[in-house]
């Protein structure tokens, strides 16, 4: 019998391009995990709320919760629900300290997306009563009001 050598296979032309196509898949494989967002809190829950929901819930029982509108503040300033405060997804991660943890918060912007954007960034921050109204869009097409 031949005696193989197993140093001389693994270098074998036949064996090289596999091996390094293994290598290179096994490091995107690392970065790719070391690169992913990283998941919400333990308990962190994102909930989407209707208008007519938050009216019931929040409105007309003076249930304690933080509203924030997420807009840029020119679209705060063209018309807001009220009672909201106004701090745009693009600064909220940095105004963390401004929003209290253990508060219901509830969240909306123009269509959205953006109080969606904004909902992620706070469950990743550790929030965890967080309800997505949307937008001020379908609260303003359902009847109610907005104050300046």
């Amino acid at each position: 019998m031949a005696q193989v050598n197993l140093a001389a296979s693994i270098t074998s032309r036949r064996w090289r391009l596999p091996l390094i196509l293994m290598i290179v898949l096994a490091g995107v494989m690392l970065f790719s995990a070391s690169c992913a967002p990283a998941a919400p809190a333990e308990g962190a829950a994102v909930s989407d709320i209707s208008p007519s929901e938050y009216q019931s819930q929040y409105i007309s029982t003076a249930a304690d919760h933080l509203l924030i509108d997420v807009r840029t503040p020119e679209e705060f300033a063209s018309g807001h629900i009220a009672g909201a405060i106004n701090i745009s997804v693009e600064t909220i991660a940095d105004r963390l300290n401004e929003i209290p943890q253990g508060q219901t918060l509830v969240l909306y912007c123009r269509s959205g997306n953006r109080s969606a954007q904004a909902a992620q960034i706070l469950a990743e921050a550790g929030y965890t009563d967080i309800h997505d109204l949307g937008g001020i869009n379908d609260w303003v097409s359902q009847g109610y009001p907005t104050v300046q």
